[in-house]
């Protein structure tokens, strides 16, 4: 059984429409899961007119009276946002943009750090993490190891 669930919203200076098809899934290769899906995002700049598509497959163990197109829609589009906060903080506050590591496994390493980071300092209550790193750097030798209790 397919079904389908559509969404449009404008925020951010775009048009966004987004597209979920949900399949019921039975079969050998994945035991655990209940559905498929494959959602679909459409952007466009209504200032400059360039569209963008992203295409993405889940796979859950919900099924379809736990989690409707609707839902699974709504579940998709909160993990994008979590994402993009992320990638956002890592941009502003590390400026990952102007980073000297191009070569090997330096990128993925140093930016696996940066989300680290930004995660211990949620978990220890900053909000913002820019303000979390200033109060870090005033004693480097200490306030890091001591947010990680390792002093």
């Amino acid at each position: 059984m397919t079904a389908k669930f559509h969404g449009r919203s404008q925020g951010h200076g775009r048009k966004e429409t987004r597209v979920v098809q949900v399949l019921t899934v039975d079969g050998p290769g994945f035991p655990h899961a209940a559905q498929a899906a494959r959602a679909v995002r459409h952007r466009t700049c209504p200032r400059t007119g360039r569209r963008s598509r992203e295409t993405v497959y889940v796979i859950t163990h919900l099924a379809s009276r736990e989690a409707s197109p609707q839902r699974l829609a709504k579940i998709i589009r909160s993990q994008w946002v979590i994402g993009n906060r992320l990638r956002f903080v890592r941009g502003t506050a590390f400026r990952e943009d102007a980073s000297k590591a191009h070569t090997g496994h330096g990128p993925q390493n140093t930016a696996t750090l940066r989300s680290f980071a930004v995660s211990c300092l949620r978990a220890a209550g900053h909000h913002n993490t820019a303000a979390g790193l200033r109060e870090m750097s005033y004693e480097p030798f200490t306030r890091p190891l001591a947010l990680l209790k390792l002093r």
